[in-house]
């Protein structure tokens, strides 16, 4: 029997961490939400960012996990007329939700909230890019 990767608690800490850098470097106020391969909350952080942005970020990575996708994709799509996507239950279209990938699985998922949606996603790709790699 094979073993399923997952994201631990310290590996979401890691990809929080380089997220929040990312952020702080351009001065932007984010909330950000770490999930596992279910969607379920591994992992919030806020610091002086609105409240409303919690819930906001917790949608956007349990989307980008759900749909194996970045929610990027979502809202490009819904730009370019196909509103129809709107209609999708637990749809985010917004940037700001990456998949988190180890070993080619996707083992859970980041979401930002808090700048504007381009600023989330630049924040939520450099979170991204902090998991380790399966070498």
């Amino acid at each position: 029997m094979q073993k399923k990767c997952a994201i631990d608690l310290q590996t979401a800490k890691t990809v929080a961490a380089a997220a929040q850098l990312e952020a702080d470097s351009n001065g932007w106020n984010v909330v950000i939400a770490i999930v596992d391969d279910g969607g379920h909350l591994m992992y919030l952080q806020r610091e002086k960012a609105q409240l409303g942005s919690i819930d906001v970020a917790i949608k956007k990575a349990k989307a980008a996990v759900l749909f194996m996708r970045p929610t990027s994709i979502f809202a490009d799509r819904v730009n370019n007329g196909q509103p129809g996507y709107l209609e999708m239950p637990g749809i985010m279209p917004l940037e700001g939700g990456e998949p988190l990938e180890y070993a080619g699985e996707i083992v859970g998922a980041i979401g930002i909230s808090g700048a504007s949606a381009n600023e989330d996603g630049i924040v939520a790709r450099a979170g991204a890019t902090a998991m380790p790699t399966d070498s």
